[in-house]
């Protein structure tokens, strides 16, 4: 299996909020290679590629199930949280879901991810 690089980045929500303003007034302009997903804090971004979640991408990149059902039998976990997961999953651009005739099918868009977060220096208190 290739590896699929999914560039993702940590800023707060505010400097988010900021910079999205300033791509759409056209101030700012992404650069090559500037991540393209977004976590508000570390401990969101871990929240969301946590162990349990990192196996479930295991299984969906080994296994390729052809539906939920599938992947619901190869990981022993309900349908409600499997949705939510898969669903959370997709909002980051973790997974995709395809839909086939009568059924969904997951699948891994990323198997590595590069993470780029600055600390704010300026917002530091004086010593």
């Amino acid at each position: 299996m290739a590896e699929k690089i999914l560039r993702v980045g940590i800023l707060p929500r505010e400097e988010y909020k900021a910079r999205t303003l300033a791509i759409a007034r056209g101030q700012y302009r992404p650069r090559r290679g500037e991540p393209k997903i977004w976590f508000e804090s570390l401990r969101s971004m871990a929240q969301v590629l946590s162990a349990e979640n990192q196996e479930l991408l295991r299984v969906i990149a080994e296994q390729k199930p052809q539906s939920l059902k599938e992947l619901e039998a190869a990981t022993g976990r309900h349908s409600s949280n499997l949705s939510r997961t898969l669903k959370t999953l997709a909002r980051y651009g973790i997974v995709d879901m395809v839909r086939a005739e009568r059924s969904v099918i997951p699948v891994v868009k990323a198997t590595e991810f590069h993470v780029s977060f600055v600390f704010n220096l300026s917002s530091r208190p004086a010593a």
